[in-house]
């Protein structure tokens, strides 16, 4: 059953309309595409964002009510607040039933847990995508698409273009793309206790300290301390007197003395 929506002709236009709509509780929005013009709109923010938290609503073909008049359109752009759940702008394409859409749709994946991968291999599934990207008619959209990985094994992938597309559902890819959808790798088990303690354990080279070394005296050089050459003791503390004026010799003046 296809989801419907109500919206009602916009008369205002520009920023400030659009701020006054969004303090209201409304959405400004736009209707484009097929045989009719551009047509601005307005919707109730709650239930759009209700209905913005159902998958089906971004990948479903939707019944959209304006002024009693309903036209199957496709949702095509959503611009939400940087930070607050508010939505400020939505776009919707009228969907033509002779033309074909290009659309991207959600994968849903199963079995999982049965593959030999998973079950006997203690492998984990990891999932490169989570939506594809397809061609098809109108009649013809999936809400999305099955993923069986009942036999995806360790150290394994599987690719697009091994997938069983619903018919008259086409892959939207150059002839020479075929991406991975999904892949089995065995889980490390190494903690994030166990890697902050290693991490702790590890000394960086800056924080290990330098041991001194003292450099030796040079040949007729003294070293630190009044050092002792090899093979000599080292002298006591004011053994050494200081040395006569005139530069003699106190053996020198008690001769002087006596030839008096």
């Amino acid at each position: 059953m296809a989801i419907e929506i109500i919206a009602r002709k916009r008369e205002t236009q520009g920023t400030g309309a659009a701020r006054r709509l969004r303090r209201k509780g409304l959405v400004p929005g736009i209707v484009y595409g097929g045989e009719k013009g551009a047509l601005n709109i307005e919707l109730d923010h709650k239930a759009l964002y209700l209905n913005l938290r159902n998958e089906r609503f971004h990948a479903s073909i939707l019944t959209l009510e304006v002024a009693g008049a309903k036209e199957q359109v496709l949702l095509r752009s959503v611009n939400m607040h940087p930070y607050k759940p508010q939505v400020q702008h939505v776009d919707f394409q009228r969907v033509l039933k002779d033309k074909k859409l290009h659309m991207k749709v959600p994968l849903h994946f199963v079995n999982a847990e049965k593959s030999p991968g998973v079950k006997d291999q203690g492998g984990v599934v990891s999932h490169v995508l989570n939506e594809l990207d397809i061609t098809c008619f109108p009649d013809d959209l999936p809400e999305f698409i099955e993923v069986d990985l009942i036999n995806l094994a360790v150290g394994k992938s599987l690719h697009v273009r091994e997938l069983a597309l619903p018919k008259g559902v086409e892959l939207a890819l150059k002839k020479d793309e075929d991406p991975v959808v999904a892949t089995v790798v065995v889980p490390t088990l190494i903690t994030e206790e166990e890697e902050a303690a290693a991490a702790a354990a590890a000394v960086a080279p800056s924080e290990i300290p330098a041991l001194e070394q003292v450099a030796e005296p040079k040949e007729g050089e003294a070293g630190a301390e009044g050092a002792a050459k090899p093979g000599e003791k080292p002298a006591a503390k004011g053994a050494e007197k200081p040395a006569a004026k005139g530069g003699e010799k106190p053996a020198d003046k008690a001769d002087k003395k006596d030839k008096k």
